[in-house]
């Protein structure tokens, strides 16, 4: 499997970037990087690791001459930087040279450039952002976490069908569809809630009602549905938490020798929360509904996330989760238009 990297993006320089592709080709033997960016920076960057051969052999550079900012308008920047490291690594997938695309670069241009390049699948009408969060059992699939602030109830409809899919990809049968809303009666919501719920209620989706924000992390629901303003908004939150929960933690054990010593005796279980809830464990978030595989990663991402993000992609190609996607809302389309 071949994935492309967009070797330019991210807020901490190629060198991240490069470590993480070195990472996850020598932790699975069937997965290849082309690293897109400045040809002449990358080469030399790659000439100065000390990996073997078989390792650097499975890393390719494909030269760019562009770079889009973080803060850069996606349209415009599309526009303009044609020769973009984004765009050239679209253009691998679209020519068949391959078969997934990892970027921690500007997420609206990576979005841009994935509907631009490789089109949208059959019948969905907006590609969406997929997201794994912890939970007390297993990772829950929330969509959307940002593409889309405003929707309509097909949208959230498509996301379900395309998280659900998503969900199978981590050994789950049959997931359990909740919609994120602010109360569990039927009823509740406000209008595009309330409308979602009777399409999600009659497809043939697993859909197991509403779910409240204190749910989320219970792990008693496979996917939530959510618009793209609300998801964006409970991702934040969560990684924030996280981060602010180990500084509490942290601040709470200098205060004492007891509480220092406890934190020694109990520093096992403590390191295993913090990977439980690290968002580089997931990698990156997958840009569904696209005719390709695309994992969007945080912009601050380690070389650990990196690595992370990269497999992931070889295992979505691998799953084949787009064809499976295509089938369910073909099958579904007249039900769904029936209640439209």
């Amino acid at each position: 499997m071949q994935i492309a990297l967009d070797a330019m993006g991210g807020d901490h320089g190629m060198e991240e970037l490069i470590e993480g592709a070195l990472h996850a080709v020598s932790e699975q033997a069937d997965v290849r990087v082309s690293l897109v960016g400045d040809e002449t920076q990358l080469q030399s960057f790659l000439e100065s690791k000390k990996y073997p051969t078989d390792v650097i052999s499975r890393i390719d550079v494909v030269h760019s001459s562009q770079v889009v900012g973080m803060d850069e308008p996606p349209v415009e920047a599309m526009r303009r930087k044609k020769d973009s490291s984004i765009m050239v690594a679209f253009d691998l997938v679209s020519r068949n040279e391959a078969d997934a695309v990892v970027s921690a670069g500007n997420s609206g241009a990576t979005m841009a450039a994935a509907i631009r390049k490789l089109k949208r699948l059959k019948n969905v009408s907006r590609p969406g952002i997929a997201s794994a969060f912890p939970t007390l059992k297993k990772p829950v699939i929330i969509m959307d976490v940002g593409a889309n602030v405003d929707c309509k109830p097909i949208h959230l409809y498509q996301f379900a069908v395309m998280a659900s899919e998503f969900a199978q990809i981590y050994d789950v049968s049959n997931p359990r569809v909740g919609m994120l809303s602010n109360g569990e009666e039927v009823g509740k919501g406000n209008s595009l809630v309330k409308e979602t719920y009777a399409l999600l209620d009659n497809s043939s989706l697993n859909f197991a009602g509403n779910v409240e924000g204190r749910d989320v992390f219970r792990g008693e629901v496979d996917v939530i549905v959510c618009d793209g303003f609300v998801g964006n908004i409970c991702l934040k939150v969560s990684e924030g938490l996280a981060e602010a929960a180990m500084m509490m933690l942290k601040d709470e054990i200098i205060q004492s020798t007891a509480a220092k010593v406890g934190y020694l005796l109990a520093k096992p279980a403590f390191n295993a929360f913090k990977k439980r809830v690290d968002y580089a464990e997931y990698g990156g978030a997958s840009l569904l509904g696209i005719n390709g595989i695309c994992i969007i990663c945080h912009g601050k991402s380690s070389s650990y996330a990196i690595k992370n993000a990269i497999l992931e992609a070889a295992k979505m190609v691998k799953s084949n989760v787009n064809e499976r996607i295509v089938e369910k809302l073909t099958a579904d389309k007249a039900r769904v238009a029936k209640e439209t």
